[in-house]
Parts: structure tokens; C-alpha cells; sequence
């Protein structure tokens, strides 16, 4: 079965609306295809590796997080834009990208499906547009939720707080892939903790000096549910086939 690549859009965009957000890139169809589309394969990142995976699977179209365009970037198509369009448009496959949207949905997003896989439920939003999710907790300290965050992803988790931090933990907060600058807004909402994808140099000043925690698992890592949720959503709606591709990413 097909549908065309007119109502996968709609779908999409029906889904994660992105005419709420003020993003950072163009959301929605990033790359034109061909018109009917039987298989799609999302991802984390349009990367060349996951453009040429898609290609292998013969994917139709390719749904991701991270798209080709974003602001202020040079437009120039030239190196590796090229070789990533090129690929795309050789094999005519449609390219979706749906960033701050992805991240927000309550259900399939990228913070809502982090959230279920870490077992915490959201009970309230912070931070700006509203991107950051807080639940109530139980952890004995802050070295507890690291060593979970890190069973539950596959990998080491990076914590920051006080030297003499051993408050136990009842409020976590988080907001995936680069919103270590949620840090403060996650101290106002009354986080013990704050996990995110990365960490730059002010938040650790911040953990130590508040003892809120910070905790940076992996931008990647902390990204790769969303993708794969709202896609295989859509498609089991829509009746087309649908594959995640994992491609390894250290950050």
C-alpha cells in the first residue's frame, strides 16, 4: 500500500504542528520525492550514513529530527550538502525534519518518549516554549538518577552538583539533546536534578554553586526515541511500512 507524499505531510504536520513553534529550521517536507510513498525510515540526523541505509532499505522517504537547513547556516551547496542532496534527489526520496515539534509532542516527542522510557511521568513544563518536562521522583541522591539515566541509555552519563550534595531527589526535570540553557529555568521549577544531552562550561559553575544537579547524557541518545515513535505512529495510521535506523553517534 501507498499513500501519497501530500497526505504523509499532512499527517505529519497534523500530528506535531509545527506552526506552534518558533524553530530554529524550516519543519515539514525538507526535500521533495517521489509522490507516492510505501516505506518510510526515520532517524535522528540526515546524515549521509542514514540517507544511504535508507536507500538500501528502499525507503520512499525519511522522517528525522535533525534536517538538512537550518538558520543562519551557509547556503552554499557545496561538500557534504551536497552529498547528502545528492543522494536524496538521485534516489527521489522524500525528506521530512521536524525539530522543536518533535521534541514537544506529549505522547510521541522526543522529552514525552525519554520521559516513559526513564518510567517518569510529567506533571508539569518549563522552560522556553514551554519544551521542558518536571516529575516527581525518588531517588536516595543524585548519583542514583545518573546511574539509572545511564543503565536505561547504554551509556555513561556525565553529573555535576555540590561536593557535599546528598539531598535525595524528589523532582526531576529534563529537556533533551542541547538544552543545557534550560539549567536555570529547571532550578526555578524546583528540579533536584536536570538531565539533558550536553553540558557546557557555565552549568557546572551552576550545579556546584545551587546543588541542583546536572546530568548530560548524550544529545544523540537523549534523542532517539522521538523519531522512531511519531513515525511508526503515522505509518501504522496510514498503513505504509515503517523502519527506525540507528546510526552510532558518541555525543
Amino acid at each position: 500500500m501507498s499513500i501519497s507524499r501530500v497526505d504523509l505531510l499532512q499527517a505529519f504536520d497534523g500530528l506535531l504542528q509545527p506552526e506552534r513553534f518558533k524553530d530554529y529550521g524550516p519543519n515539514g517536507l525538507q526535500v521533495e520525492g517521489k509522490e507516492h510513498i510505501a516505506r518510510v525510515v526515520s532517524g535522528v540526523t540526515a546524515s549521509k550514513a542514514l540517507i544511504e541505509a535508507a536507500i538500501a532499505a528502499r525507503a520512499d522517504a525519511i522522517f528525522v529530527h535533525h534536517g538538512l537547513f537550518w538558520r543562519g547556516q551557509d547556503g552554499r551547496v557545496t561538500g557534504w550538502m551536497k552529498q547528502r542532496l545528492q543522494l536524496l534527489l538521485a534516489h527521489d526520496i522524500n525528506l521530512f525534519a521536524y525539530h522543536l515539534p518533535l521534541d514537544a509532542h506529549p505522547q510521541w516527542g522526543n522529552n514525552a518518549q525519554l520521559g516513559q522510557m526513564l518510567g517518569w511521568t510529567s506533571v508539569a513544563q518549563f522552560g522556553e516554549q514551554l519544551l521542558g518536562c518536571v516529575a516527581n521522583a525518588d531517588y536516595p541522591h543524585a548519583q542514583a538518577v545518573a546511574d539509572h539515566v545511564a543503565a536505561v541509555l547504554g551509556r555513561p552519563a556525565t553529573l555535576v552538583t555540590s561536593a557535599d550534595c546528598t539531598r535525595p531527589v524528589t523532582k526531576v526535570a529534563w529537556c533533551t539533546g542541547g538544552a543545557q540553557s534550560y539549567f536555570e529555568a529547571a532550578i526555578a521549577a524546583g528540579a533536584d536534578v536536570f538531565i539533558t544531552g550536553e553540558i557546557s562550561e557555565p552549568q557546572a559553575h551552576l550545579a556546584r554553586e545551587t546543588g541542583v544537579a546536572f546530568i548530560a547524557a548524550g544529545h544523540h541518545a537523549t534523542e532517539r526515541y522521538g523519531a522512531p515513535a511519531v513515525a511508526g505512529e503515522v505509518a501504522r495510521l496510514l498503513g505504509i511500512r515503517h523502519e527506525f535506523i540507528e546510526i552510532d553517534n558518541p555525543a
